[in-house]
């Protein structure tokens, strides 16, 4: 039976606790580059004890952010900011992860606080790229069906991308196919109308999802972790379901994916969403047992109750938080204390540490 604060071996990694830093946009950056906000962002949860730290999902080309405002990683320029968040992270015990992403048709909006919908290209914005040319909404961006030169294109760009984030450091990748953003685009029918071989049957509509994880995988060591973050359900009659995420799950674990990450919806505007606590937890606990692939569960937790009961039942292995760790950077350290349990508290903290925790750094450090 799991606990939270359990390690989590995979392949070399360890993983220090079953916490996760789910990938959060933050939409700071200008032309892609990491900046202050997401060294202190990103270092702040890793003072406060989580165990694997993602980034923002970052675009693996210009055209695939969500606002021009999205954190990327297509410029080897994008490394070095990169490497000094990577090494603030490391040093506090965390595992470094990054998200490659590229949002497909939702790409070229504003970011929540400029504005609504599509950004103009004569202001900035550009015509996305999607499986076909149909809009996410009245008011996003018509895109363009992408041809198959420029689906190798993104094919390459995610390797040239994983290529970059392992030399800025990171341990673990992980790739988004979720949220209604491109790879999600081709794998549902309401999205992907194409009749090549990347549209039409589950075997083709899933084509590019396997053609990236092949991609991404080649480029790095066996030792490192591959993730795959999935949109379980569409929420929609006719979209892509629980079912065909287990049967993906499946096709990919033999790719090389060692998780997968479970979230839902995103793709349709009428989807029809049961919200509540943990709301996501039952895919992620199918796709695990039926799938036999480890899996992150994500959506509405935020108690270390929810976390405890979802991994001492195995309905995963990696409980992935965000707005909870929006609230509080510090959720791990004060779990553990609440729970008596082991946990590395930063030496420049071993004051508020508790008295009894088991492994409390030496008071040696604080004269």
């Amino acid at each position: 039976m799991a606990q939270i604060f359990d390690p989590l071996p995979i392949r070399s990694i360890t993983i220090p606790n079953r916490v996760v830093v789910s990938p959060m946009c933050e939409y700071s950056s200008q032309d892609g580059f990491a900046n202050d906000w997401h060294l202190v962002h990103l270092g702040s949860r890793a003072v406060g004890g989580a165990g694997l730290i993602f980034t923002e999902a970052t675009a693996v080309t210009s055209e695939g952010r969500i606002s021009p405002e999205d954190l990327g990683i297509w410029s080897d320029a994008h490394i070095e900011f990169l490497s000094r968040i990577v090494r603030f992270v490391k040093s506090q015990g965390a595992v470094p992860g990054m998200q490659l992403a590229h949002a497909g048709r939702k790409g070229s909006t504003y970011r929540p606080w400029g504005g609504q919908g599509a950004i103009p290209v004569a202001e900035g914005g550009w015509v996305p790229l999607a499986p076909s040319a149909i809009a996410f909404a009245e008011n996003y961006p018509m895109p363009r069906a992408a041809t198959k030169q420029e689906i190798n294109a993104v094919i390459e760009a995610f390797a040239a991308a994983a290529r970059r984030a392992l030399e800025a450091g990171f341990r673990v990748l992980e790739i988004h196919a979720a949220h209604g953003y491109l790879i999600h685009e081709f794998l549902s029918p309401l999205s992907n109308q194409r009749t090549d071989e990347y549209g039409g049957s589950f075997e083709n509509r899933t084509r590019l999802a396997r053609e990236i994880v092949s991609a991404v995988r080649k480029q790095m060591p066996d030792q490192l972790p591959l993730f795959i973050r999935i949109s379980a359900t569409d929420w929609r009659e006719g979209g892509w379901d629980v079912d065909q995420s287990v049967e993906l799950a499946k096709q990919l674990a033999p790719l090389g994916v060692d998780l997968v990450d479970c979230s839902s919806a995103g793709l349709a505007q009428d989807q029809k969403i049961i919200l509540g606590p943990g709301y996501q937890v039952p895919f992620s606990e199918r796709i695990r047992r039926d799938a036999g692939v480890k899996t992150g569960a994500v959506g509405l937790i935020e108690t270390k109750e929810q976390a405890a009961e979802i991994l001492a039942n195995g309905k995963a292995d990696l409980i992935f938080m965000a707005r909870e760790f929006l609230r509080d950077p510090y959720w791990p350290l004060h779990a553990a204390r609440e729970l008596n349990q082991p946990i590395s508290w930063p030496v420049q903290y071993l004051r508020a540490a508790p008295p009894k925790s088991l492994e409390r750094k030496s008071l040696d450090a604080l004269k």
